[in-house]
């Protein structure tokens, strides 16, 4: 009840903040992109694409190798390295994210930008998603970083939800004839569906919401760009750098966008608890 109670305060505090901001722009508030608040436009559109693009990149970049991961260490590998590679995995997880933050900017954002969206977008330029100019602080770069922070979450999940798999299924599946990968995919995935699409939700909420990291390398721009190589901005990385220097309505409409983000985490987590729900009920 005490969680409730305050994250109900929270709620009620932040709308209350940002509502005369939110009345007295409209809808243009979330449908328009044209964000400069000394002049009183505070679109937030462009922030709301930056953070659907790059929480998009990571979890197509780090749920594939999460689960590849997780498999591995539960069906795969040697008892003897299982507990060993789980542990460097879990590390990741402990790692703040200023530090990935001052990797991304030290390491990623020079290295890729020469060497590998520089090329890309040289031959592959005439695709929206690869137009140049090209530049390391992008929407992919963030994208990687989010996606490395995000990967022991749902390595570390997906590992306990294999690990529930009874071995029975297992046993079953080899009596019949199948080889290992057909046990992996006809015995253990069907069961643990459920439990992997909470894990790569748990994975997007934390892509969703991640601040330093991303503000250190997504580059900063409030304009909607199709290329993952252009500069953008999410919405917590804009409030984390706007905010100090905010003054009146700037500060409401950084408090709008905390609430808006604050919703569309909820309405993914809901719709993915229904998909849990729903995915559990077709396995009994």
């Amino acid at each position: 009840m005490v969680v409730l109670v305050v994250l109900g305060l929270m709620i009620w505090f932040t709308t209350m903040r940002s509502l005369p901001v939110v009345q007295a722009t409209g809808a243009s508030f979330v449908t328009s992109s044209d964000w400069l608040p000394s002049a009183g436009d505070l679109g937030t559109l462009s922030f709301v694409y930056g953070t659907l693009v790059t929480a998009a990149v990571a979890m197509l970049l780090a749920v594939p190798v999460a689960i590849g991961v997780a498999l591995f260490l539960s069906e795969i590998a040697p008892k003897r390295l299982r507990t060993p590679l789980a542990y460097l995995i879990d590390l990741l997880a402990a790692v703040p994210s200023v530090v990935y933050g001052l990797w991304g900017v030290l390491v990623l954002v020079p290295f890729l930008g020469n060497h590998v969206w520089g090329p890309v977008s040289d031959h592959a330029g005439g695709f929206p998603l690869f137009e140049g100019p090209a530049t390391g602080r992008s929407y992919a770069t963030a994208g990687i970083v989010l996606a490395i922070m995000a990967l022991p979450i749902i390595t570390a999940i997906t590992r306990e939800v294999i690990a529930t798999v009874p071995s029975a299924h297992r046993e079953a599946a080899l009596a019949l004839g199948a080889t290992r990968w057909e046990v992996i995919r006809l015995a253990v995935l069907p069961y643990a569906k459920s439990g992997i699409t909470g894990a790569v939700m748990l994975g997007l909420g934390r892509a969703m919401g991640e601040t330093i990291a991303v503000a250190l390398v997504i580059g900063g721009s409030s304009t909607i760009s199709a290329s993952l190589f252009h500069p953008g901005y999410t919405m917590a990385s804009v409030i984390a750098n706007e905010f100090p220097e905010a003054t009146g309505d700037h500060i409401n409409a950084l408090i709008g966008i905390g609430v808006l983000l604050f919703v569309l985490t909820l309405i993914i987590n809901v719709g993915a608890r229904l998909l849990v729900w729903r995915t559990a009920r077709k396995l009994r």
